[in-house]
């Protein structure tokens, strides 16, 4: 991309904070703007947009799965062109060539949309409106759900290593990502139950543990800590944590209750900051070993770690649980997303013990 489209947009030296007023060269209302940054005129797009990011804490899985999109953008129109430059007739365009041409998903394509609003409204801090494109079609699908018999077989293939995190995502119906970022003061063994923070949505939740994993898990965590404590011998023990909180409890980071519960074996150098710690395991660590497990069990399903969500819901309708109960331990913002797995059910569905507790 050319060196001059890729400077900012303010003519100050440095990044600008804006909050409830206009900024500079932006003609519109200032009602559209609330609260944002000017980020540094003489960066490049890339350093730019990043900066924005974590300006607003985006997750760095969404800004790294965002920048790309900004990326195929320009390259769609070609380098000499800016992404200020651009009309909302040809971002239309590009959107529709992603749908018939490219021919993505749906999830894709709406990635991709979210990702070019985010571009223009708090980095290039201009509005654009994005509508009339050509919309993938997302078909109805039904999730592959496991019977309780395949799952025993399931996880008995499981590698004794990670047997826990594996039932755990069954026997609690939690996301992926959900079971990895949990820190130890989110487990409560003696009330058999987990909070889940930040779920989809930025929503809290909270959901039962197996009675049965209760003391697997207590015994697990006394293994980590005493990885903990050895992390703090050599002067290490700082888990990540969001920046706000970092701030305002400095020490935290080194608290046992904030502490990963299924930390990563080594330490390495967080790319974010630069800090060398611990940091939870690698999402796909536990893919792969689904996948085996599968191989091993002689399963002939599509079946990755959502699977076992799936799994958990429908089991849990199975055995006579109420909709409106498994809607919350699942964090589902709305009953008909729910409702989904009563066509996968092999009987109707109320009453909460965790599956697991039956096999």
């Amino acid at each position: 991309m050319n060196p001059q489209h890729l400077s900012a947009l303010a003519n100050t030296a440095h990044s600008t904070v804006v909050r409830g007023g206009a900024f500079p060269g932006n003609p519109g209302p200032v009602s559209q703007v609330k609260e944002g940054l000017i980020p540094n005129p003489k960066g490049r797009l890339k350093e730019q947009f990043h900066e924005v990011c974590r300006f607003k804490h985006v997750a760095m899985r969404t800004e790294e799965s965002y920048w790309p999109w900004v990326v195929r953008l320009v390259r769609h129109f070609g380098s000499k062109i800016h992404p200020r430059e651009l009309t909302a007739d040809q971002l239309r365009e590009f959107l529709s060539h992603l749908a018939t041409v490219k021919q993505v998903a749906a999830s894709t394509q709406n990635q991709a949309l979210n990702a070019l609003l985010f571009l223009y409204r708090e980095v290039l801090h201009k509005e654009q409106v994005i509508e009339g494109f050509v919309q993938v079609r997302r078909p109805a699908r039904l999730p592959s759900v496991l019977s309780q018999a395949e799952m025993r077989r399931l996880l008995a293939a499981v590698v004794a290593e990670y047997q826990l995190p594996v039932e755990l995502l069954y026997g609690t119906g939690m996301r992926l990502m959900e079971l990895l970022r949990l820190r130890v003061k989110d487990v409560d063994v003696e009330r058999g139950q987990i909070i889940v923070h930040g779920g989809k949505g930025d929503k809290d939740r909270v959901t039962t543990l197996p009675d049965v994993l209760g003391p697997v898990l207590a015994k697990h965590l006394e293994g980590v800590k005493l990885w903990h404590e050895d992390d703090l011998k050599q002067g290490l023990g700082a888990v990540w944590l969001p920046e706000g909180l970092a701030r305002k409890y400095p020490q935290a980071a080194r608290e046992w209750a904030w502490q990963w519960v299924f930390p990563a074996k080594g330490i390495a150098v967080d790319p974010a900051d630069g800090v060398r710690r611990r940091h939870h395991l690698k999402e796909d660590t536990l893919q792969r070993v689904v996948k085996a497990a599968t191989r091993r069990a002689g399963l002939v399903k599509l079946i990755t770690p959502h699977t076992l969500r799936h799994s958990f819901a429908t089991h849990l309708l199975e055995n006579g649980y109420d909709i409106r109960t498994v809607q919350e331990l699942l964090g589902h913002k709305s009953v008909i997303t729910t409702q989904i797995y009563t066509h996968v059910m092999q009987k109707p569905g109320i009453g909460v013990k965790s599956p697991l507790d039956n096999l």
